[in-house]
């Protein structure tokens, strides 16, 4: 019983590495598609934030969805600090990082003043 349990361990740590150390070819297919993705799909996440009143699961829900639905165009990042973190493992180029992450700001701000401007009324 206790082989097995180092067994499955060992299996699931070596399976994790696998999944952390792959070098992905996404950065070979980023276009201004995929920008735009992590523009809208930020912009919906964080306006889903808002909007809920950070209830977890409709905010958990919807950042589900827009890894879910962006994932095969931009990789569904949807947060800088996960594009940073594929820079830092070499999945992703720094001026692509650059273009992420204002993309992310700009979604941020724009779902932000798209909230502010229909509390007003």
């Amino acid at each position: 019983m206790v082989q097995d349990a180092r067994g499955d361990r060992s299996k699931r740590a070596h399976l994790l590495s696998h999944l952390i150390h792959k070098k992905s070819s996404l950065s070979r297919m980023i276009t201004p598609r995929s920008y735009f993705a992590e523009y809208v799909g930020t912009f919906f996440f964080i306006l889903a934030i808002f909007a809920s009143g950070g209830n977890p699961l409709i905010i958990g829900g919807a950042l589900a969805l827009a890894i879910f639905l962006i994932a095969d165009c931009s990789g569904g990042h949807v947060n800088p600090a996960v594009s940073l973190a594929m820079y830092m493992n070499g999945s992703l180029k720094g001026s692509d990082l650059a273009m992420y992450v204002l993309a992310q700001l700009l979604g941020g701000v724009s779902a932000f003043y798209a909230y502010r401007m229909t509390k007003r009324y």
